[in-house]
């Protein structure tokens, strides 16, 4: 089981290995000797080594063999002779198995009461391997996953010998026989799947022979698995309780919400159901509490447009309108201006549906139809609030324009988000709205269209040369964009990217797929931005009521670089890929 050659400490194999310095060798002797801490607490909070390294190193000096687990395929059948709870528990994945003798993943291959557990559990005799805290954690994820599947059909088993399936003319299921069902263990697994695979959106729908589940991860849906259609009513009932909406009312869509907890992520979920032809549809939208709140930067604007945008913002009063349509991140970018913006100086109320991401120090107001709480309503409130800055979700309609216009005008900084494409396209919509063109003119500040696009995986991404026609129109796009807006811009990124157009020396990156990524090649989004800002000449268009085209060739000239240019530049970067770019801005 174990070497007996074990001479050398976990620092001397890491400086064999020259993962460490001699100095670093002296210093973890010295304080070892001062304080009497063990090699191996110093090591781990100095940070010198890598997790992965540090496993390596400790199973050399133990005499034990290391194994990795990524990439390994591990047959169904070995991975169910250790429990999940109990591997859990445990930190062991089993992974091969010869003869009598089991290979064992362990976080602590020194623990001999677990060695001897697990072999008194299978009966077999356990080879210990030495493996990496994330390498189990990865392992026994995908295995929840799958679980998945075997609770559905557990859960059939027991549906088909109960009365637990709803028809049209049953009787009312109580919550408590919904939750003592497998059913409840079902819908809590997609849910906590969600969570921890960062879904945005959860969709369980219903078709002819089948519903499926899918989920919206960085923008794209992905089928998870296909449900039987006999557990279709009985899932979609177990979510309505929770959202405490009528369950016995299947004719008109509904809207619900609850709360789920996954480790110390408390999420709040949006649910709402759609009437179909072969029964109810269930979307559910995922929010987290405690959002994370970015830099402009960490959102992926750079040069002249995040100058623009936070001169803008740092204006006393007047107007900042973000642009895009639904999930492209605009409630992140004012979330992060507001961010910005927060002192003990200034009082900030904003007026959202729903409120997304809580800003500590930030008066968040959540409009209600029903008590007659909505945009408009609540923002004639607030200027009886002695506000500085206002936040409005959305502009939605002409008497919210008109207030949030007049707001701006009494020396109030307004900041909001309109559906259209373009920013260019805003002061039509707005005018289209029957908002002044004098009024606009005169108190919009900038306009900020945005999109998000998957970003390359950095584990398998690869390098390869364009065709030429894809060149050529490379060529074609970045050529707009103005030598002054380079010089203004001052960005190394933009600077070499034109070059390398200019040179001919174009490069993409896309992803191969792996591991990391869920095989798809991506990992994580990113924004792209196009930064109008209402210079006089785009006032006086206004004024003059000029269509969308015309107000965006006069930003262009004045420095703007559109979404597409910005995309274009992203892909020469190696960010992202060109057919994410044209999938969110053509």
């Amino acid at each position: 089981m174990f070497k007996t050659d074990t001479i050398k400490g976990i620092e001397e194999v890491l400086y064999d290995k020259k993962l460490i310095t001699s100095d670093q060798l002296s210093a973890i002797k010295f304080e070892h000797v001062n304080t009497g801490k063990s090699i191996e607490s110093i090591i781990k909070e100095r940070g010198y080594v890598s997790n992965e390294d540090y496993t390596k190193a400790m199973g050399e000096s133990y005499g034990i063999d290391y194994t990795d687990l990524i990439g390994l395929q591990i047959p169904p059948e070995l991975l169910e002779l250790v429990p999940m709870a109990v591997a859990k528990q445990y930190n062991v994945v089993p992974f091969a198995q010869e003869g009598n003798t089991l290979s064992l993943a362990m976080l602590d291959p020194m623990d001999l009461q677990t060695i001897e557990f697990i072999e008194r559990k299978t009966g077999l005799k356990v080879h210990p391997f030495i493996t990496a805290a994330k390498a189990i954690e990865r392992v026994l994820e995908e295995q929840k996953g799958k679980a998945i599947g075997e609770e559905i059909s557990a859960a059939l088993e027991e549906i088909n010998s109960t009365t637990l399936k709803i028809e049209e003319n049953a009787g009312e299921l109580t919550d408590a026989t919904l939750r003592d069902a497998p059913i409840a263990r079902i819908v809590g697994m997609i849910m906590e799947t969600a969570v921890k695979t960062a879904a945005s959106d959860v969709h369980i729908e219903p078709n002819e022979d089948a519903s499926r589940l899918r989920y919206r991860v960085d923008g794209i849906l992905e089928e998870k698995r296909r449900i039987p259609k006999e557990m279709h009513d009985s899932i979609i009932a177990r979510i309505k309780i929770l959202a405490k909406m009528k369950i016995d009312e299947k004719r008109i869509p509904q809207d619900g919400r609850f709360k789920v907890q996954v480790g110390n992520t408390q999420t709040d979920l949006r649910v709402s159901t759609l009437p179909t032809i072969y029964g109810e549809k269930v979307v559910i939208r995922l929010l987290k509490e405690e959002g994370q709140v970015f830099t402009f930067k960490d959102l992926g604007m750079r040069g002249l447009s995040l100058k623009r945008l936070e001169e803008a913002i740092l204006r006393p009063n007047g107007m900042t309108l973000v642009t895009g349509p639904t999930g492209s991140g605009k409630t992140v970018t004012l979330a992060s201006a507001l961010n910005k913006l927060n002192t003990v100086r200034v009082n900030i109320v904003t007026l959202e549906d729903p409120v997304e991401i809580r800003v500590p120090g930030v008066n968040q107001v959540q409009i209600n139809p029903q008590a007659g709480l909505t945009f408009a309503n609540g923002l004639r409130s607030f200027l009886r609030q002695d506000p500085n800055i206002i936040m409005v979700g959305e502009v939605r309609d002409g008497e919210t324009a008109e207030l949030a216009i007049h707001a701006a005008l009494t020396g109030h900084l307004v900041l909001s988000t309109l559906h259209t494409n373009s920013s260019s396209g805003a002061l039509p919509r707005m005018l289209d709205m029957g908002v002044e063109n004098f009024l606009l003119a005169s108190t919009v500040n900038v306009v900020v269209a945005q999109r998000l696009v998957r970003k390359v995986c950095e584990h398998c991404k690869t390098e390869y040369e364009p065709p030429k026609e894809v060149q050529e129109d490379m060529e074609r796009v970045l050529s707009g964009i103005a030598k002054s807006t380079v010089l203004m811009n001052k960005d190394v990124d933009i600077v070499k990217s034109l070059k390398s157009v200019e040179t001919n020396k174009i490069k993409f990156a896309k992803g191969s797929g792996c591991d990391k990524c869920n095989s798809t090649g991506y990992k994580g989004r990113l924004g792209i931005f196009e930064v109008l800002e209402v210079t006089d000449k785009v006032a006086h268009l206004t004024l003059d009521n000029s269509p969308a085209s015309k107000i965006e060739a006069v930003a262009v000239e004045e420095g703007m670089i559109t979404l597409l240019q910005d995309g274009y530049l992203r892909v020469l970067e190696g960010v992202t890929t060109l057919e994410e770019v044209m999938r969110v801005a053509k």
